[in-house]
């Protein structure tokens, strides 16, 4: 009988010992290694980034113990510089761990290219809304006489007419030619043969007249540089504001 349960005590004794040291592992890997592992309790705040340069950035997310990574993705802003902070994932005064990966979306070197809409003959009161819904801004407007009042007579980027469909950047500006609502005025088609390209655009205008379309060509009666045919012709009646096309000779 005691042969018996010698072996059998020692085979408890066993049991135990492998339990109390399965605790006592149990114990030291959830309370000691693991929050050491995790860094359990050691948070830090995310800082605000938007708006900062890149390297400002960088610079924060280091000194604050944490890491970086820079979405494909980008936007585009122009109120801010390029490779500007538009974006940060977690948000600013989040609570993470030290080291936690922070995902920074930038602005765009370059502004994306949209395509010019159709303002000729809109309202003044609704081109400014369908500009700023494409992010284009509305610039200097330019009455001259027309019959229409407030009425888009002509779109210019950079001080060149642009037509619909024409590519510029978005944040652009764009100046309005309108109508000042005083068309009905009949005028003189004034002589513009001979005179040099900008003498005659300067008379078309102060004869309450618009330059319209510039044609160069050759021409023997005619220097360089200087009208040798308008349209409509000298002396013609025509309303205020209505477009006078020259022909410039070349070499």
């Amino acid at each position: 009988m005691n042969s018996f349960n010698s072996p059998f005590k020692k085979i408890l004794i066993n049991l135990l010992v492998i339990m109390v040291m399965t605790a006592l592992l149990g114990f030291a890997f959830l309370k000691v290694y693991l929050p050491y592992y995790t860094n359990h309790g050691e948070t830090v705040s995310v800082p605000d980034l938007s708006g900062y340069e890149f390297q400002e950035a960088v610079e924060l997310l280091e000194n604050s113990d944490l890491q970086y990574e820079v979405s494909l993705d980008s936007g585009f802003s122009t109120d801010l510089p390029a490779l500007a902070i538009l974006k940060q994932i977690p948000e600013a005064s989040s609570q993470v761990k030290t080291g936690r990966k922070i995902y920074l979306t930038l602005n765009a070197r370059n502004a994306p290219l949209i395509k010019m809409p159709n303002l000729v003959n809109m309202p003044l009161k609704n081109v400014q809304e369908i500009l700023s819904n494409i992010g284009l801004n509305r610039g200097d407007i330019v009455y001259v006489p027309d019959i229409g009042i407030n009425v888009v007579l002509e779109q210019r980027y950079r001080g060149v007419t642009v037509k619909e469909g024409f590519e510029i950047p978005k944040g652009a500006t764009i100046d309005l030619v309108v109508g000042d609502g005083m068309g009905n005025q009949l005028l003189l088609v004034p002589d513009l043969t001979g005179l040099e390209e900008e003498e005659a655009e300067f008379l078309i205008l102060g004869s309450g007249l618009r330059v319209g379309d510039k044609n160069y060509a050759a021409s023997d009666s005619v220097p360089a540089g200087r009208v040798f045919l308008q349209a409509p012709p000298v002396g013609m009646q025509v309303r205020t504001g209505e477009l006078i096309n020259i022909w410039i000779s070349k070499d």
